[in-house]
């Protein structure tokens, strides 16, 4: 019996042949934490002689509080800065981005790397064909004293998604239509492969956001096959050494669920769990407050673009805040040179730093007591964005946009051309 790509990267990175349920100790060949988990990260290096083995394997990111909203946040910055000049690691600080968008345009995932991040949507990278494992600070203290951890071999599901994509339906609507398919724990310690012609007509951009929210219905870990797409991105950031990992044809898989999309509607998950979702029918009309575009999951440039394209020439519901934020630097100048931002600004959005913003409920957007918040982040449960007491609501930026300027939510299909 053959192996899955999980199996056979896990197997690459250990003494031995790995396949579901073994468990085995593997070398690690990159990791990651934010502000939000790196101080327990540190405190866990100090029970292993306050040393890492290999520092140029380790970055910090300051994105989940930044720019810092309190003097405790404040603080864990500036240990952070001391830390990186102790160990040598590298250090991103406030304004840079998110960790997860940040590791593919620095060039620290590529295909058949196995990454750990101390942030639960390490997954993202596995659109290049990484596996990237989201853990806890203590075992990542462990991987960066150690340089190795061990793992359990996750089952693998196989997920085909076949059929064009309608107008006004992207994937962040696949990747909610299938969590609510397959609910919170659907898939709950599995491996994800994706594969089929929906995937293939996918741009990078899109990809990222449904390895991004795989762990909204349980998975350790996603890939999506290594294409061309993929190879032309490596190759624009000087990635050249790589191992591109595939599985066999004769794999064996704990399920394989097929999905046809060319009749999906734009998907919305309703307050409060991301796999309580709806066609956009039935929601359309909600009263919402604000909305927010961003985050790891739909921050990137082709959100940020198809967001502008529909609020060209028209204005926010004066009853609505816009908030937007880039998931990374590079992605603001990007937009900022296309003309998007100065669209943005001048239907009345508000440009947050690159970074996570409102997602986490730290600072930014924070809603008011019974406030409706539509997003394009991966999580809308109660008390996410800062206040239990609000409500929150996820969609794609298309449909997040126009609901921005009819001030509830709206189907994006009868504003967008072609």
């Amino acid at each position: 019996m053959g192996f899955t790509l999980v199996e056979k990267i896990l197997s690459n990175h250990s003494n031995k042949k790995l396949k579901a349920p073994d468990v085995g100790v593997c070398s690690v060949d990159f990791c990651f934490s934010q502000d939000g988990t790196t101080i327990l990260v540190l405190d866990a290096l100090k029970e292993f002689e306050n040393k890492i083995k290999n520092p140029k394997k380790y970055a910090m990111f300051m994105d989940h509080l930044s720019p810092s909203p309190n003097l405790g946040a404040s603080g864990v910055h500036l240990k952070m800065r001391e830390s990186t000049k102790k160990y040598g690691n590298f250090l991103f600080d406030v304004g840079c981005g998110i960790s997860h968008q940040l590791i593919i345009e620095e060039g620290f995932a590529y295909p058949g790397v196995l990454i750990l991040g101390a942030d639960s949507h390490t997954s993202t990278a596995g659109a290049l064909g990484a596996a990237s494992f989201g853990v806890g600070s203590t075992d990542l203290a462990v991987t960066l004293f150690t340089g190795k951890n061990w793992f359990k071999v996750p089952e693998t599901y196989k997920i085909i998604l076949k059929g064009k994509l309608p107008k006004g339906v992207f994937s962040k609507d696949i990747i909610l239509y299938i969590i609510h398919k397959l609910t919170a724990n659907g898939a709950t310690y599995k491996a994800i492969e994706f594969e089929g012609d929906t995937v293939s007509s996918l741009s990078l951009d899109a990809r990222f956001t449904i390895t991004n929210m795989t762990i909204e219905f349980g998975a350790k870990c996603s890939f999506m096959p290594v294409d061309k797409k993929v190879l032309d991105f490596l190759k624009k950031i000087n990635v050249k050494k790589f191992n591109v990992v595939r599985p066999d044809k004769d794999a064996q898989y704990r399920e394989i669920f097929e999905f046809d999309v060319s009749k999906l509607s734009p998907y919305v998950a309703k307050p409060h769990s991301v796999d309580n979702g709806s066609v956009i029918e039935e929601v359309e009309g909600i009263k919402i407050n604000e909305v927010f575009i961003g985050t790891c999951t739909n921050g990137r440039l082709e959100d940020l673009k198809i967001a502008a394209k529909i609020l060209k020439n028209k204005r926010v519901h004066p009853e609505v805040k816009l908030l937007v934020a880039p998931a990374s630097r590079k992605i603001f100048n990007e937009a900022l040179k296309s003309g998007i931002i100065k669209t943005i600004i001048e239907a009345g959005g508000i440009i947050l730093p690159p970074g996570c913003g409102p997602c986490v409920g730290t600072h930014q957007g924070v809603p008011a007591d019974s406030e409706v918040v539509l997003s394009t982040a991966n999580r809308n449960f109660k008390g996410r964005m800062g206040n239990p007491n609000s409500f929150i609501y996820l969609a794609s930026p298309a449909t997040a946009a126009i609901s921005a300027v009819k001030g509830k939510i709206t189907d994006p299909r009868r504003y967008i051309k072609g």
